[in-house]
């Protein structure tokens, strides 16, 4: 979710960069920088990389501006970091240069393969500076460039070994009319200029020059100079791209044309799962977390895990406690952060403690995670921000890639956590070797179809938004699960709760007989989480729940698998899901609880994107 800016033309490079950048500074960032093609006196040859870059807001680079200005130039790029690999610190902010300082370049996306790429440069005696896997690719690029080869041509050949996602926009200081970019799995469009072209990781950061774009697809490189722009495959044949008018207006164009920043993070979200799983599989197959800092020995001496988080994302615990018991065996508890600590918790050096947080600043969680340490428990933090306190005060971390949120409510953000905390089960186990390596492949598989059952959900928003239509005159909605569907019903009622400011309330279905089924009366809508059919009995208990409620003259909406006929016989109206496995079915069965809230809220006036009283990381206890 990096913001990525380019330009050739007549202006001022700069300018129009750091214009760009500011644009796009809605995508969330923790650091900035550009770099310049300048022209060195006595040259005819082009020029040299003229860069700056400073962690934290745009304000700082552009103070760093301020007091070491920059030579003139018309050629650039910019960047603002979300950070992935490495801190968010000075060094570790793009752009990055080659060995030679030739070439610069910045990036958007996770390169699987760096480190295997950086032992290659490290023993070729290049030096590194930087933590990222960014700096790896501009040495890669810079290599081509001094062979002989033109920028274009470098690119090419450079995707050509990169495993991952990227977006990738480079700069040759001798050849200083030439912006090139190379797109696979991470956005980037073109915007088209007179006698100037621009990129751009949305066209938010171009807007205001131009609304003609060009809308590159996958495994495509692009070369901008003033008058002209080229595409082709990574293999260097011409591709012809799809051109479009931007007919959006500033504030739109920053949210890919949703009316809300939380519509198009939901919309996000199959790339947001797919990023997630970037780079897991090592070369053996086997699953590898890079950020797990535990030993194989300190994880076979689990003998408890705790997860404490808030909110959503201790929503995003009590599912995965199903998903962890079943596949590792081990003992799950889900605490709120906030009471954690102050129940004198049963910890020892076995017990992990795994701390989730989308910021890495939740401070209850915070709280619980250091007082765990005290009791010499060892943490795991899954967070979504690199460089944050939590996973800084951590024993090992998993990032889930997210990008940022900009909406109140999560969403991408409690599925990605859904997905770290299963794969740290995943990992546990192929460790403690309570799951054969088929077994796990197999998950993993199921793990990774995902992204794509995301998107069929979306394909029919339609129907949930009609449904949103049909409740507007509602003040009480229900909502009932079992198994992992329960803790999903919870999240529908919160999110309900966040965004509707409507009385929402989830239940484990087989509870209902012991209190809430006094809460049914005729027509109270009831949104209902259908477990898949399978061996268990989970799938006709659940029907047995929604057919009393119905029987007391609820309005039954059911999610639940396509095709189940059992349900549609009991039920006033389905929302059809994917066929998945039961572990597997809060990744897609959440998605229409989120459409469902927004478009609700939407339809009664209210801010989605700001509801009231609330604050996006909670920072004080």
């Amino acid at each position: 979710m990096c913001g990525i800016v380019g330009y050739v033309g007549p202006r001022q490079a700069l300018d129009v960069v750091i214009e760009g950048l500011r644009r796009l500074e809605y995508r969330g960032y923790d650091s900035a920088g550009v770099a310049l093609v300048a022209a060195t006196e006595g040259r005819d040859d082009g020029g040299a990389i003229a860069e700056a870059k400073r962690a934290g807001k745009l304000a700082n680079l552009e103070k760093a501006l301020a007091d070491a200005p920059l030579p003139p130039s018309t050629t650039g790029i910019g960047h603002t970091r979300w950070a992935t690999h490495g801190a968010p610190t000075d060094v570790n902010a793009h752009p990055h240069l080659g060995n030679e300082r030739r070439v610069a370049l910045v990036h958007n996306g996770i390169i699987e393969n760096f480190a295997e790429l950086r032992a290659r440069l490290e023993a070729d005696d290049h030096v590194l500076l930087s933590e990222t896997d960014t700096e790896v690719v501009a040495h890669l690029v810079e290599l081509q460039v001094v062979s002989g080869v033109d920028l274009t041509t470098a690119m090419q050949r450079v995707c050509g070994v990169l495993e991952g996602a990227f977006t990738l926009v480079a700069v040759d200081a001798l050849d200083p009319d030439r912006v090139v970019a190379a797109r696979r799995n991470s956005p980037l469009v073109v915007g088209l200029g007179e006698g100037e072209n621009f990129l751009g990781s949305d066209v938010a950061a171009f807007i205001e020059h131009t609304r003609e774009a060009l809308e590159l697809g996958q495994d495509q490189v692009v070369t901008i100079t003033r008058d002209d722009v080229a595409v082709t495959d990574f293999a260097g044949r011409p591709v012809e791209p799809r051109r479009f008018h931007v007919d959006w207006d500033l504030s739109a164009a920053e949210k890919d044309g949703h009316d809300w920043f939380m519509r198009k993070e939901i919309f996000e979200q199959p790339k947001a799962l797919a990023d997630s799983l970037l780079g897991r599989r090592g070369r053996t197959g086997q699953l590898e977390l890079d950020e797990m800092r535990l030993s194989d020995d300190e994880i076979r001496d689990i003998d408890k895990i705790i997860i404490v988080a808030c909110g959503t994302a201790f929503y995003a615990g009590l599912v995965a406690k199903y998903a962890i018991e079943h596949w590792t065996r081990v003992p799950v508890e889900v605490e709120l952060a906030s009471e954690f600590r102050y129940r004198d918790p049963i910890l020892t050096r076995s017990t992990l403690v795994v701390a989730i947080s989308q910021s890495g600043e939740t401070a209850d969680t915070l709280q619980a995670l250091r007082h765990a340490r005290t009791q010499r428990s060892r943490v795991l933090a899954i967070c979504n921000t690199n460089g944050s306190t939590i996973p800084r005060e951590s024993d090992a971390v998993i990032y889930t890639h997210a990008g940022p949120e900009i909406g109140v409510a999560s969403t991408k953000g409690f599925l990605t956590q859904l997905v770290a905390c299963y794969l740290l089960a995943l990992y546990v186990a192929q460790v403690k070797g309570t799951r054969f390596g088929d077994e796990i492949d197999e998950v993993l598989g199921q793990l990774e179809a995902i992204p794509d059952q995301v998107q069929r959900v979306l394909d029919d928003a339609e129907s949930v938004y009609a449904l949103a239509r049909d409740s507007i005159e509602e003040r009480t909605v229900l909502f009932l699960g079992r198994h992992a569907g329960y803790p999903v019903a919870l999240e529908g009622a919160l999110k309900l709760k966040e965004l509707a400011y409507l009385h929402a309330e989830g239940f484990a279905g087989g509870e209902l007989k012991h209190g809430p089924i006094a809460l049914v009366e005729d027509g109270l809508p009831v949104l209902c989480v259908v477990p898949p059919r399978g061996r268990d009995q989970l799938h006709q208990k659940m029907l047995s729940a929604i057919s009393e409620v119905r029987a007391r003259g609820a309005r039954t909406i059911c999610l639940a698998e396509e095709g189940d006929p059992a349900v549609a016989a009991i039920a006033d109206v389905v929302i059809s899901l994917p066929r998945v496995p039961v572990l597997m079915q809060p990744l897609v069965a959440t998605v229409p609880l989120q459409l469902f809230a927004c478009e609700l809220a939407t339809l009664l006036g209210h801010d989605v994107d700001q509801p009231r009283n609330l604050a996006k990381s909670v920072t004080v206890e």
